[in-house]
């Protein structure tokens, strides 16, 4: 006994399509997703190595927190505290001359770069740290050197415990 296929053709001459009739597009959606991926491995460092390393610190008096920030200068980074966060933001922008236009019309072809190898990383970041309660953000020293950013935050005064002594009054006579 032969089996006959479920789905009614007109011409039984003409080849029979995929038996999933979702085929086509499962490989387009394969195909791009694939262009995706293959496009991160190219250039998925990028922006992954933006946020720097960090160390923080601490002793009896202070914090101190270090950042590694190579490639930015001291205008590129901007510190600020509100609501004892500590908020780090960063900017690195990508190296270019700029160019008289009249030049660059006339060297066309010679101004053209082929990048053949990307690794850097370009854009902005953020480092956000909670800061204890009752941190003074007018003692917060900021220093930058080699690329290494060197925060250094007085601790606040630890509270003494104080003992509060307890008088005895004199009770009112009732009348």
């Amino acid at each position: 006994m032969a089996f006959m296929s479920l789905v009614p053709f007109r011409d039984r001459n003409v080849t029979r399509p995929e038996t999933n009739m979702f085929g086509s597009l499962q490989r387009e959606i394969d195909r791009l997703f694939e262009d995706f991926t293959r496009n991160l491995r190219m250039y998925g460092t990028q922006g992954l190595n933006l946020v720097p390393h960090t160390d923080v610190t601490e002793n009896e008096k202070e914090i101190e927190i270090t950042v590694e920030m190579p490639g930015l200068e001291r205008k590129n980074v901007e510190i600020s505290v509100e609501d004892n966060l500590l908020t780090i933001r960063g900017e690195k922008r990508i190296e270019r001359e700029q160019k008289d236009e009249k030049k660059k019309d006339d060297k066309q072809k010679d101004d053209r770069t082929n990048v053949h190898l990307a690794e850097r990383s370009y854009g902005v970041f953020y480092r956000v740290f909670q800061l204890p309660p009752g941190v003074d953000p007018s003692g917060i020293k900021a220093t930058m050197a080699n690329g290494v950013l060197a925060l250094t935050i007085p601790k606040p005064a630890k509270s003494q415990p104080q003992k509060i002594e307890v008088k005895e009054t004199q009770t009112a006579k009732a009348a």
